[in-house]
């Protein structure tokens, strides 16, 4: 911790740094994010997201290679292209990076500081649309962009990366059929970059609700937008479901509006076609996953059944 805390001084220019608050423990104790206390710097404080795997985490493990891997992600991310984001698809800046054997450090702004204080396990109304505005700013930003250091298909669920998944999925026409809708999504012809893990726990939101950021960039890699807003808008809930043609139509409002912006010469009309045939895709494609990860929480989603079903009936 020590070296760290030097590491930090140098980095931000502080003469005295403090270990401060744990924030929370990464996953599968991989380490932790906590934050600092400077003095002397630009800044009074700074988040660090400290990486180092679990001793008894085995090299030839899939699942701590994907891992290892997000974090190799997770830094090129905010090296290349986190600087590219402007406050309609807010991140935390980058102050400096480290990254040793077996060891990724990410010394980041503070949000609660910038003013993104708050947190929501569960938004709605404006909290919500919010967030679909964050992706959709985040999909016109970076449309067409190649996903060079990334993976080359966002999302931590994908396919390619899950086959203990696959193989432990019960219902055979769906595990028969991951592979088919992978590709579909993968054939679109409007490809981004997608988040990977757009989950509430993922965005930091401004008093009232008013604005938000994002964090936790491990999963970012190429992909159709929809995948970032299937898993968002995922719920087993009737409510939720009844409000998803709702959220759909906000969120390519919000996209039509940052193409616009940012990229006037898209078709956006095509686009919105494209994707809007593709998001129960999507959300099967998601729900595949789940079927194979978390089976007791896919048997109780009637909802999610529902769509996976309606899906594989149009592929057969």
């Amino acid at each position: 911790m020590r070296e760290t805390l030097a590491w930090i001084a140098k980095a931000t220019g502080a003469s005295d740094v403090r270990k401060g608050e744990r924030i929370q423990s990464l996953w599968s104790g991989y380490g932790e994010i906590f934050r600092v206390q400077l003095t002397g710097a630009a800044m009074p404080t700074a988040i660090v997201k400290s990486v180092q795997p679990p001793a008894r985490a085995r090299v030839s493990d899939l699942g701590h290679a994907r891992k290892c891997s997000s974090y190799d992600v997770e830094t090129a991310w905010y090296r290349t292209l986190a600087g590219q984001c402007d406050d309609a698809c807010r991140v935390p800046a980058l102050i400096d990076s480290q990254v040793g054997k077996d060891q990724w450090l990410f010394l980041l702004e503070d949000l609660d500081a910038a003013g993104f204080a708050e947190r929501r396990r569960d938004p709605k109304g404006l909290e919500l649309d919010r967030c679909l505005a964050w992706l959709a700013a985040f999909h016109a930003r970076f449309l067409g962009v190649r996903p060079e250091g990334l993976w080359k298909t966002g999302t931590y669920w994908h396919l390619a990366t899950r086959p203990d998944e696959l193989a432990a999925i019960d219902d055979a026409a769906l595990r028969e059929a991951a592979p088919l809708l992978d590709r579909k999504l993968r054939s679109g012809t409007y490809q981004t970059l997608v988040h990977g893990d757009a989950k509430p726990a993922n965005f930091c939101f401004a008093p009232g609700g008013r604005a938000v950021a994002a964090v936790d960039f491990q999963y970012v890699g190429g992909g159709c937008g929809m995948k970032d807003l299937a898993y968002l808008l995922s719920s087993p809930t009737g409510g939720a479901a009844a409000l998803e043609p709702r959220h759909l139509d906000a969120y390519f409002g919000y996209l039509r509006d940052a193409l616009a912006a940012r990229a006037p010469s898209v078709d956006a009309s095509a686009l919105e076609a494209e994707w809007r045939a593709l998001y129960p895709i999507a959300c099967a494609d998601y729900y595949r996953f789940i079927a194979g990860w978390a089976k007791e929480h896919w048997r109780s989603d009637g909802h999610a059944q529902r769509v996976t079903r309606a899906v594989l009936r149009t592929l057969s």
